[in-house]
């Protein structure tokens, strides 16, 4: 849907909420070998058994994409499945021995599966808050769609993942709606 991706490694939670094609209604995790694609660029094995866990945090993470769209705010209970999922993620903090700078990252010894995954996204969502991009990450307003995309914008004040598609769409309902009310 969207024309860039997104920088670093937002672009693996961006992935992940666009495994659901809300338009079509099909979701990729259902798929064997797009989950197990998923896990390779994710770096965490992920088995079938994963899967329910995958859609719980998918979800929560649309939803606080949606909110940094401005389109609703966190609705609360997805806040705590994010919240309890990440207390599950623990991440300890990396020091280069030669640049002294530092990252965080999975916790050496976390549980495969789900929770390795969890970690990765926990990691990346702390770095990016961290650096400001976070709140770039958002989802596109139109309800038959809620893709994720990155917003390049100068302003940051994008609504829909592609002007093309979404974004036209939108303008063409609002025109025909004032034509309509003349």
């Amino acid at each position: 849907m969207g024309e860039r991706r997104a920088p670093d490694g937002l672009a693996l939670i961006e992935e992940l909420i666009n495994t659901l094609d809300v338009e079509a209604g099909r979701d990729s995790l259902a798929r064997p070998d797009e989950l197990a694609a998923l896990s390779r660029r994710a770096g965490a094995p992920l088995t079938a058994a994963d899967v329910p866990g995958l859609r719980r945090l998918r979800e929560a993470l649309r939803a606080v994409c949606l909110a940094h769209a401005g389109h609703r705010p966190l609705p609360p209970d997805r806040a705590e499945v994010l919240a309890g999922l990440f207390a599950d993620a623990p991440l300890v903090l990396h020091l280069d021995g030669v640049t002294g700078a530092t990252e965080l990252r999975p916790a050496p010894g976390a549980r495969p599966g789900l929770p390795a995954f969890t970690a990765r996204v926990a990691a990346v969502v702390a770095t990016a808050e961290a650096n400001g991009t976070w709140r770039r990450l958002k989802a596109c307003e139109a309800e038959t769609c809620h893709w994720a995309y990155y917003d390049h914008s100068p302003a940051g004040r994008r609504r829909w993942c592609s002007m093309q598609t979404c974004g036209a769409r939108a303008k063409m309902r609002a025109y025909r709606a004032k034509r309509q009310a003349e």
